[in-house]
């Protein structure tokens, strides 16, 4: 499978983590430094943002996924990712949000990982 599609596949795979709330995937698919910044500006680090999808803080059902745009440059890339997406967060109602996910990723030891990510609206 060729980059993009790797990088592709990795997005699909990080919804399908969530909402399954499967902690052992979104381990290994984000970078051990990985940091979420929320649409607040409040940041996450990849222990903070695993727990509270774990403890039911950000709970995510569904996902469909309009655009994804790739740009690679050696054994780092950037991904924008728009995705219609149905949560309940932080104890607020559930709703579906157009959800931006601008990610920086890099390739280590042949894998691709989600190294940050900041999160808005389109």
């Amino acid at each position: 499978m060729a980059d993009k599609e790797q990088i592709e596949a990795l997005y699909r795979e990080m919804y399908h983590a969530m909402i399954a709330k499967d902690t052992i995937t979104l381990n290994r698919i984000h970078a051990d430094n990985f940091v979420l910044t929320h649409m607040t500006g409040m940041h996450q680090s990849k222990r903070e943002y695993v727990n509270a999808i774990a403890n039911g803080t950000l709970n995510y059902y569904s996902a469909e996924h309009e655009q994804m745009d790739i740009k690679i440059d050696g054994n780092y890339a950037t991904l924008t990712g728009r995705s219609r997406v149905n949560a309940a967060v932080f104890g607020g109602g559930r709703h579906t949000w157009r959800l931006q996910l601008s990610f920086t990723v890099r390739k280590e030891n042949g894998h691709w990982l989600l190294a940050s990510a900041k999160a808005s609206t389109y």
